[in-house]
């Protein structure tokens, strides 16, 4: 009999499922363009604190709605961070299966080259190549795609050995076919649950290096806008327009935190391991 879902597990659910709905189509309920510019309302407070009525959370430096910022800033924080996520998951879980399968040196190798990964602090390879090669969107995307890829491939390559080493595989083996089909076909979803609760893990130190990149100034760059973008707008404005920063930084933590709530759900349920531990 499977335990209902927590309140808690509930909220976070709610609270993305609203953050990906805001994203989506947000800009319908906004009346002014990112890039509207007020000048006369710069810097003004949000309409709750006495600001005026048009723009709820207030205005930027230059008299930006911040509605309108944190609609498209969460819109590309999440395609980012979820274009990041995907690539690294495939790309390592595309490296676990072949050094499992061909075993031997290319194994080896392929595995000095995860603990090669592991073992450099990421941050500094991202400013390194950032600042060496110069920044687009497509560099940012396949650079953050590259994070945490080295995790994906020592666990697909874990259960990728354990799942061919039962007797279900080897009788498929046995009986000629194709390793193609082997792991697509019957690896892989046997394997699928372990990846995806990975992924959903993955995803919030995805968001917060983004958002981390783009604050430094490395990551997403004007006229595009960002979480981490707008945070940096506003952080000479601390003391006089807080609310620049406090709105993308509640967003991010809000995000992040939904996100491991719901990664952590997922583990419980879907971890063969923890099964078998709470029996």
């Amino acid at each position: 009999m499977s335990r209902r879902p927590s309140l808690t597990v509930l909220a976070a659910a709610s609270v993305l499922v609203a953050v990906v709905l805001v994203a989506l189509i947000g800009n319908v309920f906004t009346p002014f363009a990112t890039t509207d510019q007020d000048l006369l309302n710069r810097l003004a407070r949000p309409a709750f604190l006495g600001g005026p009525a048009e723009y709820p959370l207030g205005t930027d430096r230059i008299g930006r709605d911040m509605v309108a910022r944190l609609v498209d800033g969460l819109r590309m924080s999440l395609s980012v961070a979820l274009a990041g996520t995907l690539i690294g998951a495939v790309f390592g879980t595309l490296v676990g299966f072949v050094a499992a399968h061909f075993r031997g040196l290319v194994e080896e190798g392929l595995m000095m080259l995860v603990d090669l990964q592991a073992s450099l602090p990421f941050i500094l390879i991202a400013l390194t190549l950032l600042a060496f090669f110069g920044n687009s969107l497509t560099l940012f995307i396949l650079l953050i795609g590259l994070f945490g890829w080295e995790t994906y491939a020592r666990l697909a390559r874990g259960v990728v050995l354990s799942a061919t080493s039962q007797p279900y595989a080897k009788a498929i083996v046995a009986l000629g076919a194709h390793p193609v089909r082997l792991y697509l076909r019957h690896v892989l979803p046997n394997v699928a649950s372990a990846l995806i609760v990975q992924l959903t893990l993955t995803f919030p130190q995805i968001i917060l290096l983004e958002t981390s990149l783009s604050f430094l100034g490395l990551g997403i760059q004007p006229p595009l806008t960002s979480l981490g973008q707008i945070l940096d707008d506003g952080r000479d404005y601390l003391s006089t327009a807080w609310w620049i920063s406090v709105w993308p930084g509640t967003l991010i933590f809000v995000i992040t935190l939904s996100m491991s709530i719901l990664g952590d759900a997922l583990r419980d349920r879907l971890d063969p391991m923890l099964k078998q531990r709470t029996t």
